[in-house]
């Protein structure tokens, strides 16, 4: 994918920035709060697995819903780098409601960690762009899919250890970092729009 860097790692690089597990941390721990600690890994584990099942299948059926909807490559790129954009912004500068907006309390299943904690819009929107823009390197993004998944897998498993350790500062400082890395793909994904336009 040439506006990505075309490569598995550059791809899950950035899908693992877009799945944002070091800013979904506090509110994975506030969401899952009161609840013992062998109940929620059994949590964390079902959501990510009903995450991964999603974004497959968005992955195969990506293209095959732009055909239906008759979206043209240009419109889906800036779309993407739109919705990049906004998310990296939210990254820089966080609200109290978090990036994904107010939470339901409870015992969560499905919304909101498996959606959109982590099969967010901007990680469906992202996986649509790049079958769109390179149908043929689909075993690439799946296995780009596969290894974010997986990284966020870890750091969301090992939640309440890492949230002792870097403390809401620490995941703060890393989170404007990935939002200012965010923003400057989302303007080059803008960019690379305008320009097949013009």
């Amino acid at each position: 994918m040439n506006d990505l860097g075309g490569s598995i790692w550059s791809a899950a690089v950035l899908l693992f920035f877009l799945m944002d597990p070091l800013g979904n941390i506090p509110v994975l721990l506030s969401v899952l709060k009161g609840i013992s600690p062998k109940r929620q890994r059994f949590i964390i584990i079902r959501e990510l697995l009903i995450a991964l099942v999603i974004l497959i299948i968005f992955l195969f059926v990506g293209q095959s819903l732009l055909n239906f909807l008759h979206l043209q490559q240009e419109s889906v790129t800036i779309a993407g780098g739109i919705i990049l954009l906004i998310i990296g912004l939210r990254l820089i500068f966080p609200r109290p409601e978090g990036v994904m907006g107010k939470q339901p309390g409870g015992e969560p299943f499905i919304v909101p960690i498996a959606i959109p904690m982590i099969a967010g819009p901007s990680v469906l929107a992202m996986l649509i762009l790049m079958t769109s823009n390179e149908p043929d390197q689909l075993g690439n993004w799946f296995f780009a899919l596969l290894i974010a998944w997986a990284l966020s897998a870890l750091l969301l498993l090992t939640a309440p250890f890492l949230y002792k350790i870097l403390r809401e500062r620490g995941l703060k400082a890393i989170e404007s970092l990935m939002g200012m890395i965010l923003v400057m793909m989302a303007v080059q994904m803008l960019i690379n729009g305008i320009n097949i336009l013009f």
